[in-house]
């Protein structure tokens, strides 16, 4: 026996029909997006929503009508998937300025134990300083660095893209390509 549909599908728009007709033809778009327009598209022609699910290739009417509710609040954008269950981040504008801060300080040999910066010997840098953040993994620290335009050199370290030091007659100089950013796409 079928179970009463809470929410029906409310009648679509010209453009929405059309747009799902595309979308559901289309070789060339994500799967989980066509399915979802198939089965919307099922249902506007008066199918169940285990009959729809099935005519998508998925099993399971109840994700169908929890896609015609969202279908109903948001229109064609219950066709994007939405963010999984990835944690919240909990390293903010503030904290990431502080690694970024960190790891353009040069390193001092009796303290950090370093002469150029790691992922690891940043990461215990940050964790043991005052105002460090003493949870922070090398993924986040890594993240933020390519974030703020540093790469690893292979036989130095982080280096800020597009910075360099050149020794001149008068010194060492820092040289910085306003282009980095666009060589490195």
């Amino acid at each position: 026996m079928v179970r009463p549909q809470k929410e029906p599908l409310r009648a679509l728009t010209d453009h929405e029909r059309r747009t799902l007709a595309q979308v559901a033809r289309s070789g060339a778009e994500r799967a989980d997006r066509v399915a979802r327009a198939k089965e919307l598209l099922a249902v506007a022609a008066g199918a169940s929503f285990i009959e729809a699910a099935r005519a998508a290739g998925r099993r399971s009417g109840d994700a169908v009508a929890a896609l015609v509710a969202r279908f109903n609040a948001t229109g064609l954008a219950a066709l994007t998937a939405r963010p999984g269950g990835a944690p919240p981040r909990q390293y903010g504008p503030d904290e990431a300025e502080r690694i970024v801060r960190e790891a353009r300080r040069t390193p001092d040999r009796a303290v950090d134990g370093t002469a150029t910066w790691s992922l690891t010997t940043l990461q215990r840098a940050l964790r043991r300083a005052p105002d460090g953040l003493p949870g922070v993994s090398t993924f986040t620290i890594l993240r933020v660095l390519h974030d703020a335009g540093f790469t690893w050199q292979q036989d130095r370290t982080w280096c800020e893209t597009g910075v360099v030091q050149r020794k001149r007659k008068c010194g060492v100089v820092e040289v910085v390509d306003p282009d980095a950013v666009a060589k490195r796409g």
